[in-house]
């Protein structure tokens, strides 16, 4: 795998392949699991960086929009993509329905990601809520392997029952959980756990929009640099159609080719 220091978001290749599902595993009931490897066995998987994302084909009459998707992980060894998929709609139900041997059409890789790990970022604070949590992974498993540091993962959920990947996130990182019911780790929201009284270098979040803004706002209090993954809504993934246009200090933007990662710093929030 290459550092993904080493990679230069600017030059990196656009593809549109067809993967292979190799397995689709049910993790809860609005979730699935997708792993995904290249149909042509001669061809290379891209180089893709924490953060960035696909863009699925939906082949059904109902919807003629890809779907944006978050890389929840890449496994090199085994030639591999994995996808966290929840079920919002007709189109992503059709994803969730693959089966293993049917092929799906991808647009790769796609946006900007989280950008180089500074040396210096050595405790960094990983916050996930519901699929949020899918690039958190990805992240976390490159800042263990390729710069050792071991990251804290903040996971927020309503109940033990959506706490997702949970074994995945401990095998790179210390992982802690809020619940809204109490039935897992602390009880509340994110931003009332007992980890934002420890010193974090960086704080990198995705999830539903009200949380990023809180989590902003907390870090923006402690002068802690925050990063956020956001997931405005995209129908071209390539900066043409302009729906998914945010508003930051430079003016607006199209999320799906400045983001999906932004500074909070360079947001209006």
């Amino acid at each position: 795998m290459q550092p993904i220091d080493t990679i230069d978001r600017d030059i990196m290749k656009k593809y549109c392949l067809d993967f292979t599902v190799v397995n689709n595993e049910a993790i809860h009931e609005l979730y699935s699991l997708l792993t995904l490897t290249p149909s042509d066995s001669s061809t290379s998987l891209p180089d893709i960086l924490p953060g960035q994302f696909v863009q699925v084909r939906v082949d059904n009459a109902e919807t003629f929009l890809r779907r944006p998707i978050s890389v929840n992980d890449v496994d090199r060894d085994n030639h591999t993509l994995s996808l966290l998929v929840r079920n919002a709609g007709e189109g992503s139900r059709w994803i969730m329905n693959r089966r293993q041997g049917d092929t799906v059409n991808l647009m790769l890789p796609l946006g900007n990601g989280f950008g180089n790990i500074a040396e210096s970022d050595n405790r960094p604070l990983l916050v996930g809520g519901g699929v949020g949590i899918a690039p958190m992974l990805y992240l976390g498993k490159c800042m263990s392997l390729q710069h050792r540091v071991r990251p804290a993962f903040l996971v927020g959920a309503r109940s033990a029952s959506d706490v997702l990947q949970l074994q995945s996130l401990q095998q790179w990182g210390d992982v802690f959980v809020t619940t809204e019911d109490g039935t897992m780790g602390e009880k509340g929201l994110v931003t009332a756990s007992s980890v934002w009284n420890e010193e974090w270098t960086t704080v990198y979040c995705c999830g539903p929009a009200p949380m990023m803004k809180a989590i902003a706002q907390i870090c923006k209090k402690k002068s802690l640099p925050c990063k956020v993954s956001l997931e405005n809504m995209m129908a071209c993934g390539l900066g043409a159609c302009l729906c998914c246009v945010e508003k930051t200090v430079r003016g607006n933007v199209c999320v799906c080719t400045e983001g999906p990662v932004f500074d909070t710093a360079d947001l209006t929030w």
